[in-house]
């Protein structure tokens, strides 16, 4: 393990909180309200962008830097919510997209749906973090 894997950045983050005495303060509740929060800064970054804008956000400095620091502070919050809960979040994630290819197979390149789907039934076809 290094200290840039998953459990690295768990056990750093676990022990910056824990030298500030702020381990009282990260319960499930709080650092899931944390986590809602830093995604907003993230959305803000996007607010009243283009599309177009939006896709070359990174080609200015000083937006990149805004856009990577909120990016570290979700990620920051997402480690110690599943710390605290025990959630191992990469493998949450690798069965979460298991039962998305099931619950939404692959279209075909025709417009149809894979095997398991029905012609258009696109009320179904939803986002894949459902």
């Amino acid at each position: 393990m290094t200290d840039n894997d998953v459990a690295g950045l768990q056990r750093r983050l676990a022990e910056f909180a824990a030298a500030r005495d702020w381990q009282p303060y990260h319960t499930p509740k709080n650092l899931a309200a944390a986590l809602s929060v830093e995604a907003a800064e993230l959305l803000e970054i996007f607010q009243w962008l283009t599309p177009e804008q939006a896709e070359r956000v990174m080609e200015d400095p000083e937006s990149a830097h805004r856009v990577a620091d909120e990016v570290a502070d979700v990620l920051a919050y997402l480690l110690q919510f599943c710390e605290v809960l025990g959630v191992d979040p990469l493998a949450a994630l690798a069965a979460k997209i298991d039962r998305n290819e099931l619950r939404f197979p692959a279209r075909r390149r025709g417009g149809g749906r894979g095997e398991g789907g029905e012609e258009g039934d696109s009320g179904r076809d939803r986002h894949s973090s459902e």
